[in-house]
């Protein structure tokens, strides 16, 4: 009789400790001001309000629905929300919740945890929600962009002046 490693479905732990290279680069693009679960919190992040951009990554128990929800409602509240999370393409809270994102990146290989010897059980990814106010700007910007004088390009690939 073949036995099918349990780990392969299900994370054995809940606790995974983002790795600090990882962490780094998101906080240079993102510039963090709330994580509303840390490693060792005194708070209830699914309690309180979140900051403005926040990094989450939530304990992959049972319970990462209710953050994947409370992530999902304080973006709707127009904050911007970047998840580290299991990439479970398979179930109800990715379909329901994590398809709506503005991003979706997912880690080729699998993640070595920082306090872990071997990787993950499991695939990772990044998803970012992005508030209304962001997508607009940004807009704006590749409007002002494209309609200045040295970007209008001619079909040669040359700029018009």
């Amino acid at each position: 009789m073949t036995r099918i490693n349990g780990g392969l479905f299900t994370s054995l732990r809940g606790d995974w400790k983002t790795p600090r290279t990882l962490y780094q680069a998101l906080e240079a693009e993102f510039n963090f001001d709330f994580d509303p679960c840390p490693v060792k919190a005194n708070f209830n992040g699914l309690e309180t309000d979140w900051g403005s951009v926040n990094f989450v990554n939530p304990p992959y128990g049972r319970h990462i629905t209710k953050w994947i929800q409370k992530g999902y409602e304080q973006y709707l509240k127009g904050k911007t929300v970047v998840f580290l999370i299991p990439s479970r393409t398979d179930t109800r809270w990715w379909h329901d919740y994590i398809l709506n994102a503005d991003e979706i990146r997912f880690i080729r290989g699998r993640l070595k945890f920082d306090d872990q010897k071997n990787p993950a059980p499991f695939p990772s990814a990044i998803v970012v929600f992005r508030p209304k106010k962001w997508k607009t700007e940004s807009i704006e910007k590749m409007m002002n962009l494209y309609t200045s004088q040295k970007s209008i390009v001619n079909g040669s690939g040359r700029f018009i002046t």
